[in-house]
């Protein structure tokens, strides 16, 4: 088990498999990122290991991250293809395990039991959810034997997640945030570019040190560019003032980036 996980973590959502997405998993661990997300929908577990590959650094110093597909979760599918994801991304165990979306083919008395299988068999080490409302969240935090580790879901200064980060802290596991610089629309509020300019920063690095700054949140900013995945790194070392923070939690936004009619939050 890697005990590697980084609150600043490399998303790799539509990194196309090959060339792109081996040399931005390659740059970003090189550069210091050791948290490293993926899913099988994103069809590039196999160019994550690549990239890993092309690196120095021991898996064992890395915290490796995929989802099962909305296809994948019945009992027997959610077995089978996490180990088929572990041989793809090489690793002798999933360091965290996420139900990508539960829609589809989720149930939770197939689902939820599959993940706790697959932990005690040690294909993975550790449970993940993503895209739960609050109460399938706690549903499901009540039916599995094993703990969440992290509830993966959209997270920014545009869409503050109040309430999911609340029941983070309450169960004690991670919020991890997707889209955190919301596909870069944050550069167009007002509030961010004077917060960012008075740092000398960028808005999308000061949406990163605004989710560092709360607790039990975890980012993964995806960049394909070597220079966004040095910038993404770099806000980590960006401390904003209590009135920055104050501001940016005053902001009274709710704009997703990733939305569609079959979402767990348009029914329920």
């Amino acid at each position: 088990m890697s005990d590697a996980f980084d609150r600043l973590g490399y998303g790799t959502y539509k990194l196309a498999d090959g060339e792109e997405c081996v040399a931005g998993v390659a740059h970003a661990v090189e550069t210091g990122y050791r948290h490293v997300d993926t899913a099988q929908g994103y069809d590039n577990e196999a160019s994550v290991s690549a990239g890993i590959d092309r690196t120095d650094v021991d898996r064992d110093d890395l915290f490796v991250a995929t989802k099962l597909s909305t296809d994948n979760l019945s009992y027997d599918d959610a077995t089978a293809t996490a180990r088929v994801s572990r041989d793809r991304l090489g690793v002798d165990s999933i360091d965290i395990l996420y139900v990508h979306w539960p829609i589809n083919t989720y149930d939770p008395d197939e689902t939820l039991p599959a993940l706790d299988d697959l932990v005690d068999e040690g294909v993975a080490d550790r449970i993940g959810l993503s895209n739960f409302r609050p109460d399938q969240l706690e549903a499901a935090i009540d039916r599995l034997d094993h703990d969440v580790f992290a509830h993966q879901v959209e997270c920014h200064p545009l869409l503050r997640q109040p309430e999911l980060r609340e029941l983070a802290v309450e169960h004690g596991h991670w919020l991890v945030a997707y889209s955190p610089i919301a596909r870069n629309r944050v550069a167009d509020v007002d509030v961010l570019r004077d917060i960012a300019a008075k740092h000398d920063a960028s808005p999308a690095q000061v949406s990163l040190a605004w989710l560092l700054s709360k607790e039990r949140v975890a980012p993964i900013p995806k960049a394909a560019s070597a220079d966004h995945v040095e910038a993404n790194w770099a806000a980590r070392d960006l401390d904003l003032d209590p009135v920055d923070v104050e501001r940016i939690d005053a902001l009274d936004r709710e704009d997703r980036v990733v939305d569609f009619d079959e979402a767990p939050w348009n029914h329920g």
